[in-house]
């Protein structure tokens, strides 16, 4: 099937001639130079020095480095460290003079051995606080790093905290099992809140979250934002992962981000959409309708930011530059700004066309 797709990809890449305009050179010929609207896209690690760092260099300013800087990267376990990642990623931000977002420090991406049932939550608070405490300090210090999120998906859809899971394999957010402490929230995020707060006073610090438009998740997301914020701590962005379906953005959904841009916006904050592509699990017959779902899903997200850019700062990293088939268990495909060819999806032109409005 994986190759099925493939083979639909490039014929169909072969067959229709897409724009070449650049995202990067549509925004120089327009005049725009602002601090209210980022445009972004992240990279792997592996991606380094390959095509997809130039085609990435040739479209954008602002890079968000997808795993480098996670737990199960940086320190995976006590008496473990290893920043060569990382520092990759710094030197080739400064090399070509780009803005980086830090993704993903406390996040369930972690390490086995923090997801494993045998440590116990004084091991896992010691393990958060030295990692989180020298990442802070170090990305302090350089001037290319804008943004960190410092907490990454902590709620599920329900509005409920992540909860434990057994084995060390699960998607579960091990830090919740620190503790909760006596106002209901989990004691890691106001206490990594604080150690951002002491350490990194030239970071913006974000609020990153997952999911779509549930009323419920987001309200307990606005809660816990307000709470860090109650506690004399600062907070500067909440983000958005918009790691979008082919059903994904009803009306409904709509109206309900317009609210969300709003709310963060009136409380002082900026908005981030932080990872968006389209996710389809269905298997491929009509590559057509797909590309036309996605060229309408991203042309709502882009107008909806740009639509709010003069309230405060608005922010739009694409995750992945490159579409993806086959990943993972639910063999769903990922559809990025490119295709497998490392050639310009249709969408590139819509995302274009939007952004020409900005020199409006």
């Amino acid at each position: 099937m994986k190759n099925i797709i493939t083979l639909l990809l490039i014929l169909f890449c072969a067959k229709v001639s897409v724009s070449q305009e650049h995202i990067k050179s549509t925004l120089e010929s327009a005049g725009y130079a602002s601090d209210s609207f980022f445009l972004g896209a992240s990279l792997n690690h592996f991606q380094l020095n390959t095509n997809l760092e130039n085609l990435f260099l040739s479209e954008f300013n602002y890079l968000t480095p997808a795993n480098a800087f996670k737990q199960t990267r940086i320190h995976p376990k006590p008496n473990v460290w290893k920043w060569d990642r990382a520092q990759n990623f710094i030197d080739f931000a400064n090399k070509h003079n780009l803005t980086v977002r830090i993704h993903g420090p406390m996040s369930p991406q972690a390490s086995k051995w923090a997801k494993n049932d045998e440590r116990t939550p004084q091991e896992l608070k010691d393990n958060m606080e030295e990692y989180f405490t020298a990442l802070c300090k170090r990305a302090n210090n350089e001037s290319c790093v804008r943004w960190m999120d410092v907490v990454n998906e902590t709620v599920l859809r329900d509005g409920t905290w992540f909860r434990e899971k057994p084995g060390d394999d699960k998607w579960e957010n091990p830090w919740t099992q620190i503790g909760i402490n006596s106002d209901g929230f989990p004691k890691y995020i106001p206490r990594a809140f604080e150690i951002a707060n002491e350490h990194e006073p030239n970071i913006k610090l974000v609020y990153n979250h997952n999911g779509g438009m549930e009323k419920a998740m987001w309200e307990k997301v606005m809660e816990t934002v307000l709470y860090i914020k109650s506690k004399g701590l600062r907070v500067d962005a909440i983000g958005w992962q918009a790691h979008l379906r082919t059903n994904s953005l009803s009306e409904e959904d709509l109206k309900y981000l317009d609210y969300l841009i709003d709310w963060v916006h009136q409380h002082d904050l900026e908005f981030h959409v932080t990872e968006l592509n389209l996710w389809v699990k269905e298997e491929i017959t009509d590559l057509d309708s797909i590309h036309k779902i996605q060229n309408d899903l991203y042309t709502k997200i882009i107008n909806k930011l740009i639509s709010k850019k003069d309230n405060g700062v608005v922010a739009l990293n694409f995750w992945g530059l490159k579409t993806r088939s086959g990943q993972s268990k639910q063999n769903k495909t990922i559809f990025s700004l490119f295709n497998e060819a490392n050639e310009p999806n249709p969408v590139m032109k819509k995302v274009t066309e939007c952004l020409k409005i900005l020199s409006n």
